[in-house]
Parts: C-alpha cells; structure tokens; sequence
C-alpha cells in the first residue's frame, strides 16, 4: 500500500498560493500591548464582533496615537467589509501606513494583496519581499509562506536550503503545516541532509498538534520503524485519529491491520466497514477488495451496514468535515 507525502512535488507553491492557505491568509489581528490601565477597546470590540465599535476606537487611536496597530485593524475591517463597506483601496492604504510603521500583520496583509493583485496589479516582488520582511520580524506564516516560494522557485530562484531553513523557523515556532512540511524535508534530503530520524521526530510533532496528515505519515512510520522505534499499537491510534478525520489513506492503513491483526486486534468486520469508507473516499487496495470479496457474507455484510452511515455523510458534508488545527495567531 502506497501513501504519497502532498509535499513531494515541485509544484506546491503554485498549489498553496491559490488555497484558502494562502489566499485567505490573514488572521484576526493581534492585539497590541496596553497599559494595564488602558484596555484595549478597538481590538476588544473587534474580537466580540463590534465592528463599529471597533472602527471607531480604531480610528481614535489612529488620530491620538498614529498606533500602526490600530491602522491595521482598519485594514482588517475594509478588507473583509466588517462594520463598513468593503474598499479594498483604503484597506491597502491602511495596510501600507502600518506596515511603513513596522507592523508585521500588516506587511503579511499586504503581501497577499500584492500575490494577489488585489487592490490594484500583481506585484510579486513587492509581495515576496514583504513576506521576507513580516518573517524577519517573527511572523510564522510570512515564514511558511516564504518557504514554499523558494520551494516552488517561479516568484523566487529555487534555494531548497532557504526554503527549509524557513521551514524551520515556523516549525520551531509551533506551525504544524510547517512542521509536517520540515519533516518531508528531511525524509527526502531536500534542503537539508536526510535524516530519517530528525523526519520522524518533526512528523511526531506534527501529529501531535492534530495535524490530520502528520498523524497519517507518523502512523506509517511508527508501524514500519522508520526513524523510530517501531510500535504497531500507537501506530494504530494514530492512523485511527485521522481515519476518523476523513483520511482515506488512514483509513485505508487501518482496514489492512484489521485484517491482518496487527497493532490492532483482528476485526474482519471493522476491516470491512474502514475499507468500504476509504474506498468512497477515493483509496483503492487490491488486498482488501480481496479479503472483502472473501469474507462470511454475514461479516462482509455488517461491514457494509457499518460503513453507510459514514459514506452517507461523507456526501452532505464533504470529505474533509474536521478543520485542521491553524498556524498559531501573530
């Protein structure tokens, strides 16, 4: 059985810059520091979903303070046309009057802008830089993204070494798309030496956080003993997380070591019942159509009864109804 890792291919970078990852990148802003005496009202207001409110106290501090934080919360609100109309104009305005101030939200704000060619012509450069800019200044998803333009090698030269050296900065800062990415890295040498046991640990990592992929590649590794002591049983657990996270894969993974009985106990009829959902999640296994074909007619049948259910879902709710856990907030 095959499980391809999503970030093997060249093209990711190209993939990504036209997801929701990337085209709709920007977190609700940060609040920025006040004096214990001073609360902060705008972002306060903008969090509880009072958005003139927020406009308003926004705007106050602009006109006190010239705060680059506030100006970028006025971004945020012309941008996503919270508690005003939506003016992308003035929202690049805001955006480029904070980020001049050194805000790093706004710099990550306006290089989508810029990637996108929102609010005016496509500036990759200018975008590129300003991603550069926002991961100097700690931004983990600036980092990420920057990583995967080096990685892709069209609005930047290719440099594998920088991409996963920017990899690592987000990993380290707790980003689990960067951290499954960081572990693909070193499970195929790209930017870094190969080190299988510094791929298991990252994917380890990953996992933990949720990651619906990492569980499934950190599943792999623990039941073969690749880069880590091999372990069936918590292999198991977590190709089980993501299988009930959708994964055709996992699930796919989990019907064989039902049928087969290892790490778990030998369950023909939960074989069954993974091995139907994986495959109308698109995963097909010549075995287990095999061993299903082969199966009691009673077994494969209470398989199947257990299975509907979930594949009826499947088709109201899409084949992804778990989100995975976001990049930490800047």
């Amino acid at each position: 059985m095959r499980h391809t890792c999503r970030f093997s291919g060249i093209g990711l970078a190209a993939v990504l810059l036209a997801s929701p990852a990337m085209a709709q990148p920007r977190p609700a802003p940060a609040p920025a520091p006040a004096a214990a005496s001073e609360p902060d009202l705008a972002y306060g207001a903008f969090q509880r979903g009072y958005f003139l409110t927020a406009f308003r106290e926004a705007t106050k501090r602009v006109d006190e303070k010239a705060d680059p934080k506030a100006m970028t919360l006025l971004g945020e609100l012309y941008a996503d046309g919270l508690g005003v109309p939506n003016d992308d104009k003035k929202a690049d305005e805001w955006y480029r009057l904070a980020a001049a101030r050194g805000d790093r939200e706004a710099m990550f704000a306006l290089a989508m802008f810029r990637l996108t060619g929102r609010a005016g012509p496509q500036n990759r450069a200018e975008g590129a830089k300003l991603l550069a800019d926002a991961a100097k200044l700690g931004h983990v998803v600036s980092a990420y993204n920057l990583a995967l333009l080096y990685l892709e090698g069209q609005m930047l030269p290719q440099d594998l070494s920088r991409a996963a050296e920017l990899m690592k900065t987000a990993a380290e800062a707790g980003s689990p798309q960067a951290q499954y990415a960081l572990a693909t890295f070193y499970k195929d040498g790209r930017g870094v030496k190969q080190d299988i046991n510094e791929a298991a640990r990252w994917m380890a990592t990953a996992a933990r956080s949720g990651y619906t992929d990492a569980e499934v590649e950190y599943g792999i590794a623990l039941f073969n003993g690749t880069g880590i002591a091999k372990n069936e049983r918590v292999a198991g657990e977590y190709l089980t997380k993501a299988a009930r996270k959708n994964s055709a894969p996992a699930q796919s993974r989990l019907a064989l070591m039902y049928a087969l009985g290892k790490g778990l106990k030998a369950d023909p009829v939960e074989a069954a019942r993974w091995h139907l959902i994986a495959k109308a999640g698109g995963s097909n296994d010549q075995f287990l159509d095999d061993y299903v074909r082969k199966m009691k007619p009673a077994d494969r049948t209470v398989g199947e009864d257990k299975a509907k259910p979930w594949i009826a879902r499947m088709k109201v709710a899409g084949p992804s109804p778990f989100p995975e856990p976001q990049p930490p907030k800047q």
